[in-house]
């Protein structure tokens, strides 16, 4: 049996609907058929859908996220007041979202697992703070991802009741909210914003989980809001992969020839990506946001031209983002001078 790769209508995760889809969705690798005589495989359109959604690596921050978050959960269940919380920061493209989503559907997958029998359960939200959020504003993104209806004339205390019923007769147990950076204690809508997710956890039997960009450098523990949310909140923070160390180089080689053994192509041997692992961490920055991006662009390539296998020349071709194309000029800065350098050593 092979995974569910077929296109569908676009369902954000900030639905019930398209959170389901993604806790629930199979991703088994495609087989490889035999190429039939116009040079194509019979699936490859699958395989092409199946490698532009790799699966999520296992990452350390996956693991210690997950781990901290079931903690936390089972230490939550009979606190009446004050739940301790996780918040997950670090730069744009560290994994944060894709740790706390992957907690979330490890939490979920737990739940059903347990209670088999009950499908009428909402175990997980998943929303995101909006760009100059208002406390209705993310009372509204509560009931859009369950799918409440919610009129113009429906004021903040209708809709946050309606939410809070649904969630407490479904059992809720978790909440992420994503992008909290959006959150600026400084302002006045901002510090209403975060009274509002103060009463939502309240309000629910539920652990709350934060993710943000750099969030202790965006006032989020500043002031007497911000220090009771320090209070409470322990902190993971996300970082790029570094390769300083013995341990590091192991790490993020060991991050490559994961992604490596998902790959689903007819010539790709084993060892040819982790053999360019000095590469790929130069093209990224560590980024595990631009690596999955530059393997699985490669990988596309890789079955579209016929090659089926990821050379160097198929990374190359591929555009990654602003900060990684940056730090590539960099390190190739930094390597030249460094080259230059041995060069004068040697002739002195």
């Amino acid at each position: 049996m092979t995974g569910d790769f077929s296109p569908s209508v676009h369902e954000p995760l900030t639905t019930k609907e398209g959170w389901r889809r993604f806790v629930h969705r199979c991703d088994e690798p495609p087989g490889l058929s035999p190429v039939s005589q116009l040079g194509k495989g019979d699936n490859d359109d699958l395989r092409l859908r199946y490698h532009s959604r790799l699966a999520i690596v296992a990452t350390p921050t996956v693991s210690t996220v997950t781990r901290t978050g079931r903690r936390l959960t089972v230490l939550n269940q009979h606190q009446i007041s004050a739940k301790r919380g996780l918040i997950i920061t670090g730069a744009a493209g560290t994994g944060k979202t894709t740790a706390i989503t992957e907690f979330g559907k490890a939490h979920e997958l737990a739940v059903y697992r347990r209670h088999p029998e009950d499908q009428s359960r909402i175990p997980v939200v998943y929303v995101t703070v909006p760009p100059a959020a208002t406390p209705r504003m993310l009372a509204v993104e509560f009931a859009r991802f369950l799918g409440l209806p919610v009129t113009q004339r429906a004021n903040i205390t209708d809709i946050t009741n309606a939410v809070c019923g649904v969630l407490v007769d479904t059992r809720c147990e978790l909440v992420l909210v994503d992008e909290i950076h959006n959150l600026n204690l400084a302002t006045r809508s901002g510090a209403e914003v975060s009274d509002q997710l103060k009463y939502f956890s309240e309000r629910l039997p539920a652990t709350f989980v934060y993710a943000g960009i750099d969030a202790e450098h965006t006032g989020l523990f500043s002031g007497t809001r911000g220090r009771q949310i320090a209070s409470r909140f322990a902190t993971i923070a996300t970082r790029p992969f570094a390769r300083s160390t013995v341990q590091q180089r192991q790490e993020w080689q060991a991050l490559v020839t994961t992604l490596e053994q998902t790959l689903r192509l007819r010539k790709h041997k084993p060892g040819m990506l982790t053999a360019m692992d000095d590469y790929l961490h130069d093209r990224t920055g560590g980024m595990i946001g631009s690596l999955s991006h530059l393997i699985r662009g490669a990988s596309v390539d890789a079955i579209i031209t016929g090659d089926e296998k990821i050379t160097k020349a198929h990374l190359e071709a591929v555009q990654l983002d602003h900060a990684a194309e940056q730090h590539r000029v960099s390190s190739m800065t930094r390597n030249g001078r460094k080259r230059n350098v041995s060069k004068k050593a040697a002739s002195a």
